[in-house]
């Protein structure tokens, strides 16, 4: 396995396909590709790369897969592809580091982002929650004293 790590960019059509190394796409399956789409576009500002099946999105310097759920596969024979069953248990969860987490909370409410709660300040960082349409948690965070530490 290559051991570069560098290569974040993408193919010519903009899809996450490294020339060499390695890059991390975040998979959700979610009930509704055409929903969850628009929020991650619309609310987040994600560039959609590609419609759908699966949906593929660019968001900042990282990219989101969206796809449906479904059974098993000949990869993953015993393995069953679901959205969250319920949005108070969390499984996983993006966590997303911004600059001024003021100014993002109050762009992304505008947009139609319901967060859990305003930002709280933990010392080391600033962060509060959002849900996508599914149901997928979502960190919103500034780091602040943390920086300070050594």
């Amino acid at each position: 396995m290559p051991t570069s790590q560098n290569s974040d960019r993408p193919d010519a059509r903009g899809f996450p396909a490294p020339n060499e190394g390695l890059l991390v796409t975040h998979l959700l399956i979610v009930t509704d590709q055409d929903r969850s789409r628009e929020f991650y576009h619309n609310v987040l500002g994600a560039e959609i790369i590609r419609e759908r099946n699966p949906v593929a999105l660019r968001l900042s310097n990282s990219w989101l897969i969206l796809n449906s759920g479904g059974g098993p596969s000949d990869d993953k024979p015993d393995v069953i592809a679901a959205p969250p069953q319920s949005a108070h248990v969390l499984t996983s969860s993006l966590n997303i580091r911004v600059a001024d987490i003021a100014t993002i909370y109050r762009e992304w409410r505008a947009r139609g982002a319901e967060f859990l709660t305003e930002p709280k300040d933990h010392g080391t960082e600033i962060r509060c929650y959002m849900k996508d349409p599914d149901g997928h948690l979502i960190e919103v965070g500034q780091s602040t004293g943390i920086l300070r530490q050594s």
